[in-house]
């Protein structure tokens, strides 16, 4: 059997070596490549230390025998785990600093940028994912296979192999300056604080943590309840706050650098203070006082709204506004970018402008609920930057999201930014290998929420198809012209054409009931919530579209500061792109184009549609540059993308024009399906979901 074993290896080994393995993704934008021999000079002997070091020698691409210090200093110009760099070496405070330096030195020699001496500081001190993974495997909202810390077989018992995957997913994470990870999902199950399974967050976080990824929890508010078996989970209720102070203590027993909770409360069904007639700040506060004296912080979610008549994108602002100035310092708001849902488009939620003595946190969504899953190729960084640089003029004009949220316009003691990981246990982790990019991006921006969308493109093509930038390395015209330029180009443009082929103008919420993942305008059965259905977002009958939110409506605009809310309140100032967001406008309404307002729907579908195709185009033409197991897998994806773009299209445009009575317009694509027969697959795929 060891002879056996032998003989395997060798001939791994032996065909690494010529190659013939196929490219399946999993290196990401670590991928590797022959190193330089290269002097490394420091102290300290940590497990983090060492990372750095072991990074330095099997990734150099500097000059052969070059001397690389490696300094741990402090410095006024350093701030958290910021660090100096220089060609010579990395200067940092902390030894985290040292690793993220030494993953900056890398990405440059890779990527061919200038090394110079500069000082690179992180926008915000808690840059987290957020796993929506279940204790059983599954995740929600996942469209990259099952979850990397869970199983239902075997649930307990950590493999080699779950070290080994634990591992490759911390240094990605590191190499992109991400700290920390919520690990379980939002709708959160009890037993997390259970023994076994804190026994188990304690082996996630022993592998995490040399890379300085922090384990931090989703809890349920209920759980003293339901497995403290207590009569009540009341947060001001004394056996209540002893419960929760003796499993702190034990977490912290186990894991002595444990994060804190991530908190989802009075929302969707999951438990909260006000069942017992409290305040999102009486929960909070609570469980902030129990992490406290350990350093832990508390993530209480704003994502609340219940059933009722009135506007849903209000729920958030009128609960949490009210309460401003009474969370504790280790409290912090975590709000979605906008005020619905991770829609393709939505204005920034006007909690970032709100909260003038609460600490905000933004939380994206990296995993594409929305947008097309794993299937549709759509790179999120331009939808973040686009919040983040959204100015709010919560203290006059400048004040954007992103200095609302790291600390710059007001004190405070912690800042953070979250996103929806789309990590999963397919091979290249994501599902799509496209979608990696989201995942980089997420972690640059979180770092540095000033770097354009541009550059994070430029760095992941570079760093993730290093074979293509390697066969032209003599000839980089050859390389941006048919090769960098043109699927950056396409990258950037993706998530515009998302929104073009899906919700155009402002519309939003339109999506099918099925996954959220194809058209569905029309959903609205007997009985349902209104706010779970599209006809309560979209609103179109014969008068026109949109939803009302102007003074003469909902009074959305009044939660957003001047000028932002006379802007918005008329349809003649009101961006295009946010324009049904805010109006109910009529068919013939003119727009700025000079077109109808039916029109201009019209041309936005089709646009969608027309750039997708645009996008297998530039994709076909870059196969050359690409291994043949990733352009397919990618290839194969944008068919299907295609495909689906069409079909909301059709779906779309026909839906709609039975209330607006009017032709599509000749320069349109003709419609290929027909409504009557697109509703009927859907509801046959709905009844069929239900009886799963």
């Amino acid at each position: 059997m060891k002879m056996i074993k032998t003989l395997l290896l060798f001939l791994v080994l032996f065909l690494r070596q010529l190659n013939i393995f196929a490219e399946d993704g999993h290196e990401l934008w670590l991928r590797s490549k022959p190193a330089k021999p290269v002097t490394i000079i420091s102290r300290g002997n940590s497990a983090t230390m060492q990372m750095a070091i072991q990074e330095l020698q099997k990734g150099w691409q500097g000059t052969a025998g070059a001397i690389f210090f490696l300094k741990l200093k402090k410095d006024i110009s350093l701030q958290g785990d910021g660090f100096k760099l220089s060609a010579s070496g990395v200067q940092a405070s902390t030894e985290l600093g040292i690793l993220y330096g030494v993953f900056e030195m890398l990405r440059r020699q890779r990527t061919g940028e200038t090394i110079h001496a500069f000082v690179s500081n992180p926008s915000y001190s808690h840059r987290i994912l957020n796993h929506w993974d279940n204790l059983d495997g599954s995740i929600e909202r996942g469209y990259a296979g099952k979850s990397i810390f869970w199983r239902t077989t075997d649930p307990f018992t950590v493999t080699q192999k779950d070290k080994a995957l634990w591992q490759s997913y911390a240094r990605a994470n590191a190499s992109v300056g991400i700290n920390g990870a919520v690990i379980d999902n939002v709708n959160a199950n009890p037993l997390i604080l259970t023994t076994d399974y804190l026994q188990r967050t304690k082996a996630i976080a022993d592998v995490l943590r040399p890379f300085g990824v922090k384990v931090y929890l989703a809890v349920k508010f209920s759980s003293p309840a339901l497995v403290g078996h207590l009569k009540t989970s009341d947060p001001l209720d004394a056996a209540v706050i002893k419960w929760w102070n003796n499993k702190v203590k034990e977490i912290y027993q186990l894991i002595p650098d444990f994060g804190g909770f991530l908190v989802k409360a009075s929302s969707e069904g999951q438990p909260g203070p006000q069942d017992f007639g409290r305040t999102h700040a009486d929960g909070a506060n609570m469980l902030a006082d129990a992490v406290k004296p350990f350093g832990g912080l508390i993530m209480w979610r704003a994502f609340v709204y219940s059933p009722n008549d009135k506007d849903r994108a209000k729920q958030a602002y009128n609960e949490f506004v009210p309460l401003d100035g009474k969370f504790r310092d280790n409290v912090i708001i975590q709000v979605k970018n906008g005020p619905i849902d991770f829609m393709p488009r939505e204005p920034f939620s006007p909690l970032f402008g709100a909260m003038q003595k609460t600490p905000v946190m933004v939380e994206f969504q990296i995993t594409q609920e929305y947008l097309g899953h794993s299937t549709h190729l759509v790179f999120l960084s331009p939808m973040w930057e686009e919040t983040l640089k959204s100015d709010t003029y919560q203290f006059g004009k400048g004040s954007t999201v992103a200095k609302c949220t790291d600390g710059t316009l007001k004190p405070q003691k912690y800042s953070a930014i979250a996103g929806v990981s789309n990590v999963g246990s397919d091979v290249n982790w994501t599902g799509h290998d496209f979608a990696q990019a989201n995942w980089y991006a997420f972690g640059r921006l979180a770092w540095n929420h000033d770097l354009p969308s541009s550059q994070i493109a430029d760095e992941w093509l570079k760093l993730t198809f290093n074979n293509a930038t390697e066969k032209t390395a003599n000839d980089a015209f050859y390389l941006n012209h048919h090769f960098l330029d043109p699927v950056k180009q396409m990258m950037l443009d993706s998530r515009e054409a998302a929104v073009n082929y899906m919700m155009p103008l402002g519309l939003h919420h339109i999506m099918s009931a099925n996954g959220h993942y194809g058209p569905g305008p029309w959903w609205g059965p007997v009985g349902m919530r209104a706010d779970w259905t599209p006809p309560y977002y979209h609103q179109a009958d014969s008068m026109g579209i949109g939803f009302n939110r102007t003074t003469t409506g909902s009074d959305a605009v009044e939660q957003y500061h001047e000028p932002i809310a006379s802007l918005l309140n008329n349809a003649s100032s009101c961006p295009d792109p946010l324009l049904l967001w805010f109006h109910h406008l009529p068919w013939d309404f003119k727009m700025k184009s000079g077109r109808t307002l039916w029109d201009e729907i019209c041309v936005h579908y089709d646009k969608g549609v027309k750039q997708v195709r645009a996008f297998q185009s530039t994709w076909d033409q870059a196969a050359p540059y690409i291994d043949a197991e990733r352009f397919s897998a990618v290839q194969r994806k944008l068919r299907s993308q295609s495909s689906n773009a069409v079909l909301w299209k059709d779906a779309c445009l026909l839906y709609f024009q039975q209330f607006s009575k009017m032709p599509i317009p000749a320069e349109v694509e003709r419609p290929v399906h027909n409504i009557d027969e697109i509703i009927q697959k859907d509801m046959r795929r709905e009844n069929y979901d239900q009886s799963l």
